[in-house]
């Protein structure tokens, strides 16, 4: 197995748009400076999910997750990714009041944060905020169907799209999420004939999560495609690894050694230095 270093050059917001009907793009999310620099040989653009919220915070939801929460994270994400496209979720309550507030927010989230664009949930309703921050400069992923922000309003996390009327409605998001400037847009939690209408229908890249092969790329929470959070596994994720049992396991074995008293060994101590012997005294002088 070749041990070489992979080179990683920065793909561009333009750049990824441009990956429309070409190679499949891959995004992850990512907390922290080192899963950050692990995931980042590997993906296309990593994502600061607001999922955080619910996967390192243990809230019930991603609404309590703030802004400050969000910048501190994608600091890390940043330091541990320098040369990987950082898109960073603009966290429920900071930009649905008016555009203004929404350009105020992605300021923060670009300049305090180092985050190279950000993602907010809506459609129709969000057209014209989207259009006010392309317009200003910010770079804009949308993000349609499931949308967690709005939990309490949809009721559950089931599929959406589930008849005509519904599908319609996605599709009229997605189009005029396109339409104002969104360089992609994520499609969640849709039935799959929907998400593939969709990705036919608009010139910008599809990112699914529960949605379908045929989008542009797919992104995962990455705690669910490791098995580290164990608190609900969505129908849309294949885990690819069970870190948690691992760090379980770890925990164990390093108990027993504690309680045994085999950790820490002579090895993993400072050993006291050697006394120095004083020179014997000149019997001559």
């Amino acid at each position: 197995m070749s041990t070489e270093t992979k080179t990683i050059r920065k793909l561009t917001v333009p750049e990824f748009r441009a990956r429309k009907g070409g190679e499949p793009l891959v995004v992850l999310t990512a907390y922290s400076a080192p899963v950050a620099a692990h995931l980042a040989p590997h993906v296309d653009a990593l994502l600061v999910g607001d999922s955080l919220g619910m996967v390192l915070y243990g809230m019930d939801s991603t609404l309590p997750v703030t802004l400050d929460i969000m910048i501190a994270h994608t600091r890390a994400v940043r330091r541990g990714a320098p040369g990987t496209l950082v898109i960073t979720d603009l966290p429920f309550g900071s930009y649905q009041v008016s555009s203004q507030q929404a350009f105020e927010t992605s300021a923060r989230v670009l300049a305090e944060g180092g985050a190279d664009a950000v993602k907010l949930e809506g459609g129709v309703e969000m057209a014209e905020t989207i259009a006010f921050l392309s317009e200003r400069g910010v770079p804009v992923m949308g993000h349609v169907g499931l949308m967690p922000q709005r939990i309490a309003q949809m009721g559950s996390f089931r599929a959406q799209g589930r008849d005509a009327e519904a599908a319609a409605r996605i599709m009229v998001d997605a189009q005029e999420v396109a339409r104002a400037g969104a360089f992609s847009v994520v499609v969640e939690g849709v039935l799959e004939p929907v998400a593939v209408a969709v990705t036919r229908a608009i010139d910008i890249p599809t990112i699914g999560i529960g949605a379908s092969p045929a989008c542009d790329g797919q992104v995962l929470v990455s705690d669910d495609l490791f098995g580290l959070f164990d608190r609900f596994t969505p129908k849309f994720v294949r885990r690819y690894a069970e870190i948690g049992a691992e760090i379980g396991l770890a925990a164990e074995k390093f108990a027993a050694d504690v309680r045994a008293r085999s950790f820490p060994s002579e090895r993993e101590c400072f050993a006291a230095p050697k006394a120095v012997t004083p020179p014997a005294k000149n019997r001559a002088s």
